[in-house]
């Protein structure tokens, strides 16, 4: 799966646009939310996500997924270390997985 990175206006933010749809409602997800990593634990590819201790936000709609990292972070190999785990999620065989809608 080929996913393109896209700047943001925040220097913190990058967004990870995907080939189609994948979402069908949106999820943001904040690792310092408790009610945030409840959800987190419903969606596997926030949790993987939110695992990367530079990371502190996911945003994910429709055909692409928003993260933040903590401003003290930098870019270098996250970026790579984020579609390495965005395409591996997205690769694995969709009756192994949960529903990747948001819907739970």
């Amino acid at each position: 799966m080929t996913v393109e990175i896209q700047h943001t206006p925040n220097p913190n933010a990058r967004k990870f646009v995907l080939p189609q749809k994948m979402f069908d409602r949106p999820l943001n997800i904040s690792a310092d939310n408790v009610s945030s990593a409840e959800q987190a634990t419903q969606h596997p590819l926030a949790l993987q996500l939110l695992a990367l201790e530079s990371i502190y936000n996911v945003f994910m709609v429709q055909d692409f997924v928003t993260v933040n990292k903590y401003p003290d972070a930098t870019w270098a190999g996250l970026e790579e270390e984020i579609v390495r785990i965005v395409a591996a999620y997205f690769e694995i065989d969709d009756e192994m997985m949960p529903d990747r809608s948001g819907r739970g």
